[in-house]
């Protein structure tokens, strides 16, 4: 039976089966495809969506916008200045104006609570472009650079989480890997691994698709053979700065370095959804080294500039990825 995804929220990869991920991919490539061929597809002219962004965001944002624009539609960004949202405005009300007026909308924010009420309220169809628990159109731009790296296929495939397992990434990473059959593995501290009950779901989610999950704060045993390891800053965005030292403290032993990488598959690739604290040239990376003495932080220059690393692909893919979901839930 042909994929439907019309008039679909795209909130977590949990309501969407392994096929219409798989989709996605698909829908993901052919995009990509265009857009390097300079094939115009303005399929959605006249739509017109909003960007809500509670949280800042390089990525996010300009692949939603150079969607928006490339599909044809109208866009409109809001920053936590530009909206009433939450403060004197419900969320439901919100919601219900704004669905009368655009036809999608984006919400990039802490509480995954609040983009399931916009999405109940707002008859069009909603997608998340980060929550505090999960970042699922980061997940099928992480898949088509894997594909792409992997053309023999991903199903079965050893993918590798390091450092702090129990975050938005960590999360929908688990769940991907779990819906399309590879083998997740998180690698890091005891007291920072996925909570409980969603690795339950994901085990059961493995018994159909021939997958598994493996947590671990064995580093040797996480990555000897993985085909992919991925990492994420140690503080995300929105945590009080106040965590770093004890982040540092806890997630240093599981930096991506030259030796972790060395354990892996000869076919390795290393991947990071993006900001990434490799150098002294962002002010917190200088900040950091000033009270630390710490250089790099949850992988070196070394591998993020390697031959191994997909990162810079991983962040183009965003755009088609994100191309892709929009079409879909909009056509």
């Amino acid at each position: 039976m042909p994929v439907n995804l019309s008039g679909r929220s795209f909130l977590k990869l949990l309501d969407f089966t392994p096929d219409e991920i798989r989709y996605l991919i698909r829908l993901s490539k052919q995009f990509k495809n265009l857009k390097l061929s300079g094939t115009p597809h303005k399929y959605l002219e006249g739509k017109n969506i909003v960007l809500l962004f509670e949280k800042t965001s390089t990525r996010t944002r300009c692949s939603f916008e150079v969607a928006g624009y490339d599909l044809g539609m109208g866009v409109t960004y809001l920053d936590p200045g530009s909206s009433q949202m939450g403060k004197k405005e419900s969320i439901e009300d919100t919601a219900r104006v704004l669905g009368r007026m655009y036809d999608g909308i984006e919400y990039r924010g802490y509480s995954q609570e609040l983009v399931e009420e916009l999405a109940a309220n707002a008859g069009v169809p909603v997608w998340n472009g980060l929550t505090d628990e999960f970042h699922p159109t980061q997940m099928i731009a992480d898949m088509l650079t894997v594909e792409e790296n992997f053309p023999g296929g991903i199903k079965g495939l050893k993918f590798v989480f390091m450092g702090d397992a129990r975050n938005n990434v960590a999360n929908s990473l688990m769940v991907v890997c779990s819906k399309l059959g590879l083998h997740f593995v998180a690698c890091g501290p005891e007291d920072r691994m996925p909570e409980e009950s969603l690795v339950a779901t994901c085990r059961e989610l493995c018994e159909q698709s021939g997958g598994s999950v493996t947590l671990t704060s064995s580093v040797e045993e996480a990555c000897t053979g993985a085909h992919v390891i991925y990492t994420d800053i140690w503080v995300s965005m929105g945590e009080p700065t106040e965590l770093w030292a004890e982040r540092i403290k806890l997630l240093s032993p599981y930096q991506v370095n030259a030796d972790v990488m060395a354990l892996a598959s000869d076919d390795a690739i290393f991947l990071h959804c993006l900001p990434s604290f490799h150098d002294l040239k962002t002010t917190i990376g200088a900040e950091i080294y000033e009270k630390f003495g710490l250089p790099e932080m949850e992988v070196t220059d070394e591998v993020f500039e390697g031959p191994q690393s997909r990162v810079f692909d991983e962040a183009e893919n965003r755009m088609h990825s994100i191309k892709a979901i929009v079409y879909a839930t909009l056509r």
